[in-house]
């Protein structure tokens, strides 16, 4: 948080501090405007578009999927092709249209059907074409979003050359991110729900629109960052040259030539290791190969792909843990939308404003972890908390968390027999505080606050040189997962149990829906700690002093 302390260089010299404002001013508006459809999406289809709430979850949960799972493949498309200026440039675009058509959809009455109560059962779903068009513009505000939002953060890193104005740069940035989504889960969601969609969604427009015109009028001061090809494009060589040179031997391969590549590197592997044997023959050079190719790879690029194949069955057990937590915060919005939301006489808290409680949870276990709790840790018992150790503190968490909604909800659903008992049967709205919902939500906001900086932490350290710069990318890959998975077991939920009916929650058992993600935390944390238990770290001189420095701002 110093940038304001660095001065400029006196050479008007491209890169630095004089392309801050630029990028950061693009990252405000692009989350504005990112946050401000996405966070309230289940509450639009359910209110604008007649969509069931189960089917409503279930499309935001492949909507925030796509959200982040997209920018992998924006950022090798940086990586390896066109640059990350021109990515940034053109996604944004992209996701400039997709608010344009969401503005519209919430503009032209014949773009959405008739308006219905929440939770009636003669409710006119939407037409093919009502549909399409917001299918369409779903997935073009998604693409935007999965093309700008870690390619920039990329881009302003390369802006700079030394580590100490790149890690400011990257507090700046999710400071911003932050700032950004609080704003979208509070002020745009009011907007939505109280004046207007349509206003809502046209303020996400301006964003956007302001967003893309500060970035592109920075061109002349940003360092321009050629494509240096991607790092996953040697995985995917390494294992066609295996395949291809598989009948090349049948026996050993000592005695071998195998390719170092470029003799000035620091790799210092002269034969490759015994484990996973059957890629050894990727590296192996015969006569007329010389460089790198389809055909035949370098020994570090060889142990590279062993060091991930060790490292992924641990990187999968937060597969499921992203799981619970997205069916978590979908379910949690359907509470929301039954239960007195009430601050006063006048206030009324929007249902999809109550994940900013998990947001700003976050947050602050992050800064407590971080500056508190880590270094008593260390002072007390002279050890400082490992990743995997901080991971395991969140799957408990986590699991907790899930226990604590079951509970919540069980509560809930009497409430909802209690006063149907009383002479309002068939009432959607529960006279139950929604504050209640704050507790789970705050509990989840922990256990992220130390999972996720832990596998942050972990990646970085653990992973190859080459894909330390995507390894943060990885807890974007997990969620996306996690949103998708959460998305099947929702709808093998429906479809097998009464849990989860369409209309009316009122009518179901979202408690038991929570105690089968507690019981799939139980599961899964046994798998963690089997895995944890057979892993072996890599850079393990590490973890004594760079343990929480770097990875504290690192969480959503």
């Amino acid at each position: 948080m110093e940038a304001a302390h660095i001065s400029s260089p006196l050479k008007h010299e491209k890169g630095g501090w004089t392309s801050f404002p630029f990028i950061i001013g693009a990252v405000m508006g692009l989350t504005l405007a990112s946050g401000g459809w996405s966070a309230n999406l289940i509450v639009f289809l359910i209110s604008e578009y007649n969509i069931k709430s189960i089917a409503a979850t279930q499309i935001n949960n492949v909507i925030l999927g796509c959200n982040n799972l997209f920018p992998i493949a924006g950022a090798i498309i940086a990586d390896s092709f066109f640059g990350s200026f021109s990515v940034v440039a053109v996604f944004a675009f992209i996701s400039l249209l997709g608010v344009i058509l969401l503005t519209l959809t919430s503009t032209i009455h014949s773009l959405r059907p008739p308006l219905c109560a929440v939770g009636s059962y003669a409710c006119q779903t939407p037409s093919h074409l009502q549909y399409g068009v917001l299918y369409r513009a779903l997935s073009l505000a998604s693409l935007g979003v999965g093309g700008t939002r870690f390619t920039i953060a990329t881009m302003g890193a390369d802006q700079f050359d030394q580590p100490n104005h790149q890690a400011i740069f990257f507090n700046w940035y999710f400071l911003t991110l932050y700032l950004g989504s609080i704003i979208s889960y509070t002020a745009i969601i009011y907007i939505q729900d109280n004046i207007s969609w349509s206003l809502g969604f046209g303020i996400c427009v301006i964003a956007n629109a302001i967003s893309l015109a500060v970035f592109l009028l920075g061109k002349r001061f940003y360092r321009p960052s050629k494509p240096k090809g991607s790092p996953f494009m040697s995985i995917a060589r390494v294992v066609v040259a295996a395949i291809r040179k598989r009948k090349m031997l049948s026996g050993n391969c000592q005695g071998l030539d195998y390719y170092h590549g470029d003799t000035s590197t620091k790799f210092q592997v002269r034969t490759p290791t015994e484990n996973f044997r059957f890629l050894n023959f990727a590296a192996i050079r015969t006569e007329d190969e010389n460089q790198p190719s389809w055909k035949l790879c370098t020994l570090e690029e060889l142990e590279d792909l062993k060091i991930l194949i060790k490292i992924m069955p641990l990187w999968s057990t937060s597969i499921f843990l992203s799981t619970t937590i997205a069916i978590f915060n979908s379910l949690t919005i359907l509470q929301a939308l039954t239960m007195d939301r009430h601050l006063g006489p006048h206030f009324k808290v929007p249902p999809g404003s109550f994940l900013v409680f998990n947001l700003v949870a976050t947050a602050l276990s992050i800064f407590i972890i971080d500056r508190f709790l880590l270094p008593a840790w260390k002072n007390l018992i002279c050890q400082t908390l490992t990743p995997l150790q901080r991971i395991g503190i969140g799957h408990v968490i986590n699991i907790l968390a899930m226990v604590a909604s079951a509970l919540i909800e069980s509560r809930r659903l009497h409430v909802v027999e209690t006063h149907n008992s009383n002479g309002t049967p068939g009432s959607s709205i529960v006279p139950m505080s929604g504050l209640w919902l704050v507790l789970p939500l705050a509990i989840v906001g922990v256990g992220e606050g130390f999972h996720f900086p832990g596998q942050v932490a972990l990646y970085y350290q653990e992973f190859p040189s080459s894909l330390r710069s995507t390894s943060t990318a990885m807890i974007s890959l997990l969620i996306g997962i996690g949103f998708y998975l959460g998305t099947a077991i929702t709808n093998l939920v429906r479809r097998s149990t009464g849990w989860l009916p369409n209309n009316n929650i009122n009518d179901g058992r979202l408690d038991n829906v929570f105690w089968l993600s507690a019981v799939i935390g139980v599961v899964n944390f046994g798998y963690y700690l089997v895995c944890a238990k057979l892993f072996k770290y890599q850079n393990v001189e590490k973890h004594d002093d760079h343990d929480h420095g770097e990875v504290s701002s690192i969480a959503h």
